[in-house]
């Protein structure tokens, strides 16, 4: 009990020497906080110069000080120090004047903060700004002039005003210093204030017959290291005798004047008494020992001893001022009195403000007690003038907290949302506690940047699509959209495939996602009847950091369209053709006594469509006996229409079509075997007599066969018209040239013959035109026939060409009868061009025969009508060229008229038919 005891104690006693410990430590850690960090330094340092190591002073390791981001915060307008590149040090930012910033108040001190982040605290940092002795004492008057009575008794004091050093401490002024002169000596005084004031002090009565001029000089010395100074010329004048000098009614007065006086008010009055009379009692006021700052801000009466104000009195420039006043007798004698002014501050300035943002913009997620601004307060009066409360206007997630005496933080007091408010306006009023108080305002914009909270929202939870089967690979699905609240890359939404229904079966690669814009895209064509319909789930996942991500699901339908046709389950009648041929076609038996109404069969089909695609309907398209039976258009059942009779073959062959009602409608057909026996051993025998497939077989040859004989009445129907053109041709055309020369016929027929050359292009037509000899009489019938009459070419009739070049190759050229009275006949070629109507006779003709396609078919024939007449036995040959150039201008006169047009030609050739039919004269 007692070992335990005691280590009951012992670890009584650790705990409370931790506890202790332990407040130890938070109290010195709340005094170096609550502490300043000071630093002095002399006036007049160079730019950049060092003021002190403010990182390692606050305690920041050279590591932490990237996240701390230390920064320093001051309230004065211009900024004195700043901080390195790598804010470590506290350096010089710019000159420093004591006596400009301070004047004579001292220690002489600048205040900042310094704030560091992560977490955030301020320390306090305040810089001393030591006086270096960079000013000489100066006086205000160089040359002091002083009137003494040579009846002046020894120990009478005047005083020579004081010398201005703005230099603070040992480097102000020190002491004065006189010239030695045995008639007077120098006696230094000090002010409360602590100012030197020098007094003339004489120590022997002054002979005016003497000297009546006495020149001495006066030195003030600082206590500066080297030391300055600064000297002043007094010129001492010895009058005659005045009786009595003036007396002011106090030796120092003091005054107390409230700042920012109107000029000219009346400031204080200062009194002088001289017992004389007369001129001796005539006082004038001057000032004797005043600074030049000062003499700008009083202005004084000489005759009455008034000062009034001349210039703008400011407490915060400086609250106390001494002057020194004579007054001068007409005699010359003079007496001096101090005037000390204090100046009693008043509520004239306001409050001024500095912000400081720390966190701009502000992250949404930032938690409450943030610190997201530093406000630093400073007013430059005194007193409950200079106490200053700040507020914030408006009902803001933001509130001030007190942090030093002119220093406040802007701390987040509750969450904050970037999606609500992106930005926040705060306006922070200052006021003072004067009478009446004044105040000032400042506004800081502070954003709020956006955090990835949120995450992206589909518009709709589900979706839904229909997409028609058989579409086109890539066709587009659906458009799904989320929206994210979040702005830049946290509300950049991409999508993507999360996967898809278990029974969908590769339902993932059936769509693709386009990953911008939340297309779905058919990855290839659905079939409806492997998949009606399928799930997809589609995530939406935004660009942030850590991205966030929301899932939809898309359920995808797909609908039907009529691309199966129907299906026949019974009669299977592709199945013996399957197993080769070797099965036998489905039949059924049906009793010669069966009534109408009768069930044969049903047929049994299915559609792979749905809806209406595989709505069915059933027709009998062919029949043996197309009203023995009939089909029911939805059940399929076979009936039979009436009742069956004797008559009716043993074997019935039934085709019925199933249609769909899709569009386009889809069909197949179903073929039926039915047999009419009592039994099925009466069927047997009507089975046996032809193989299954030998009626399809037959019906099929029937068919070839009469196809092959439509096409062979075609082909002959074809070929007899084109025999039957030909033949009508060739007769409209007649006989040739060397038939109808040779025939027994001896007149004129008509037949088409070309020259060898014609040189005008277009198609002729020639005209034969045959003489028998003149003499000679040839028998009816005669045997063996007489030669055939040699038909001569065109070149050797024309003797030349068509264009009039002859060649003479035969004696009836030179126009003489031929020797041989029974020579045979001899045919010419008349050629007439039915362009130019030009009728060419290069050759002596005895007979002529004429055809042109102008004529006529009456002047035609009247042509062809023509007979030879013999010629006189035992004339001469008629030289053919005379007759053949009368004839030439008959038909060069029915040339001219055929301008006149194809009627007028054509009765101009028939009026000239006789004429062509006369013969020669000789």
């Amino acid at each position: 009990m007692e070992v335990r005891s005691a280590a009951h104690g012992w670890a009584g006693a650790g705990r409370v020497a931790l506890l202790g410990a332990l407040l130890l430590l938070l109290c010195v850690w709340c005094r170096a906080a609550a502490e300043r960090v000071r630093y002095a330094i002399p006036e007049e340092l160079g730019r950049g110069s060092l003021v002190g190591p403010l990182a390692r002073d606050l305690g920041l390791s050279a590591d932490e000080l990237p996240a701390r981001k230390l920064r320093i915060v001051a309230g004065d307008e211009k900024q004195y120090f700043t901080l390195e590149e790598d804010n470590t040090n506290l350096r010089v930012n710019g000159r420093i004047d004591r006596e400009s910033i301070c004047g004579a108040v001292s220690p002489c001190i600048l205040s900042l903060e310094a704030v560091v982040e992560n977490p955030f605290d301020i320390f306090h940092v305040s810089v001393t700004i030591q006086d270096i002795n960079d000013n000489a004492p100066l006086f205000d008057r160089e040359f002091v002039t002083i009137e003494i009575i040579e009846s002046t008794p020894p120990g009478t004091r005047f005083p020579l005003g004081s010398g201005r050093d703005p230099d603070i401490g040992v480097n102000s002024l020190q002491n004065y210093e006189l010239t030695p002169n045995p008639l007077f000596s120098l006696l230094v005084k000090e002010s409360p204030d602590g100012t030197k004031h020098a007094e003339l002090v004489l120590e022997k009565i002054l002979d005016r017959e003497k000297q009546r001029n006495h020149n001495l000089i006066l030195t003030a010395v600082d206590g500066g290291d080297p030391v300055r100074s600064g000297t002043a010329q007094i010129k001492i004048n010895v009058t005659d005798a005045n009786d009595n000098p003036p007396v002011f009614t106090k030796e120092i007065y003091t005054v107390r004047l409230m700042e920012n006086l109107p000029e000219g008010s009346l400031a204080f009055q200062v009194k002088a008494t001289d017992n004389d009379e007369g001129r001796n009692a005539e006082i004038t006021y001057s000032f004797s020992d005043i600074a030049k700052n000062i003499r700008q801000l009083f202005s004084l009466d000489p005759r009455t001893g008034e000062v009034k104000v001349t210039g703008p009195l400011d407490y915060e420039e400086r609250k106390y001022y001494e002057v020194s006043v004579e007054g001068k007798d007409g005699g010359g004698l003079t007496a001096h009195a101090k005037v000390h002014i204090d100046i009693i501050d008043l509520n004239d300035h306001a409050p001024t403000l500095s912000l400081l943002p720390i966190l701009n913009p502000i992250p949404e997620d930032s938690v409450p007690s943030t610190v997201v601004a530093v406000i630093n307060v400073r007013d430059r009066d005194s007193g409950e003038n200079g106490e200053v409360s700040c507020k914030m206007d408006g009902n803001l997630p933001f509130r001030l907290e007190t942090s030093s005496e002119n220093t406040y933080k802007l701390i987040i007091a509750s969450t904050l949302d970037r999606e609500n408010v992106s930005a926040y306006n705060i306006t922070i009023t200052a006021t003072d506690r004067g009478s009446p108080p004044l105040s000032s305002r400042a506004e800081l914009v502070l954003e709020v940047s956006d955090v990835n909270d949120n995450a992206p929202v589909f518009e709709e939870a589900a979706y839904s699509a229909y997409v028609a089967e058989n579409n086109a690979a890539g066709a587009l699905v659906l458009r799904v959209q989320a929206r994210d609240a979040d702005a830049g890359a946290n509300g950049r939404v991409s999508y993507w495939l999360a996967g898809g229904s278990a029974g969908a079966a590769g339902a993932a690669p059936l769509v693709s996602v386009e990953a911008r814009s939340g297309a779905l895209y058919a990855q290839r064509s659905l079939d409806y009847e492997q998949c009606r319909e399928f799930t997809v789930a589609v995530r939406a996942q935004d660009g942030g950091s850590p991205a966030r991500s929301s899932t939809a699901t898309v359920r995808v339908f797909v609908l039907d369209r009529n691309d199966n046709a129907p299906r026949v389950l019974w009669p299977a009648a592709a199945a013996g053709n399957a197993a080769g041929g070797a099965a036998a076609a489905p039949f059924e038996v049906v009793p010669r006594s069966a009534e109408a109404g009768y069930l044969v069969a049903k047929v049994v089909a299915v559609d792979a469509d749905a809806g209406r695609n595989a709505w069915l309907s059933y027709e009998l398209v062919q029949a043996s006996e197309p009203a023995l039976f009939r089909v029911g258009l939805h059940s399929g059942e076979v009936r039979t229409a009436r009742a069956v009779g004797e008559r009716d073959a043993a074997k019935q062959r039934l085709v019925a079509v199933v249609k769909d009602h899709g569009q386009p409608a889809l069909s197949a057909t179903a073929t039926l075997h039915v047999v009419l026996a009592e039994s099925l051993q009466e069927a047997l025998p009507e089975l046996s007599e032809r193989p299954a497939g030998a009626e399809a077989a037959a019906a099929a040859a029937e068919l070839q066969f009469y196809l092959v004989l439509a096409l062979a009445l075609l082909s002959a129907l074809l070929v007899l018209s084109v025999a039957l053109a030909v033949v009508a041709r060739l007769r409209r055309a007649g006989p040739p040239a060397v038939l109808r020369c040779l025939g027994a016929q001896r007149f004129s027929l008509a037949g088409a013959a070309f020259p060898a050359d014609f040189c005008e292009g277009t198609l002729p037509y020639s005209y034969n035109l045959c003489v028998p000899p003149p003499a000679r009489a040839v028998p009816e019938v005669a045997w063996p026939p007489p030669p055939p009459v040699p038909v001569l070419s065109a070149e050797e009739l024309l003797g030349g060409d068509s264009c009039g070049n002859a060649i003479s190759n035969s004696s009836a050229i030179e126009g003489e009868v031929p020797a041989n009275p029974d020579a045979p006949q001899v045919c010419e070629t008349i050629f007439l061009n039915r362009w130019s109507l030009f009728l060419e006779f290069p050759r002596v003709v005895a007979g002529r025969r004429l055809r042109a396609p102008l004529l006529t078919e009456r002047s035609e024939r009247k042509l062809g009508a023509l007979q030879p007449r013999p010629l006189r036995r035992g004339s001469p040959a008629v030289p053919v060229c005379e007759w053949a150039a009368e004839q030439s201008a008959i038909v060069l006169a029915v040339r001219r008229r055929a301008k006149g047009g194809r009627k007028g030609l054509a009765g101009e050739v028939e009026s000239r038919v006789p004429e062509l039919h006369r013969e020669p004269d000789r």
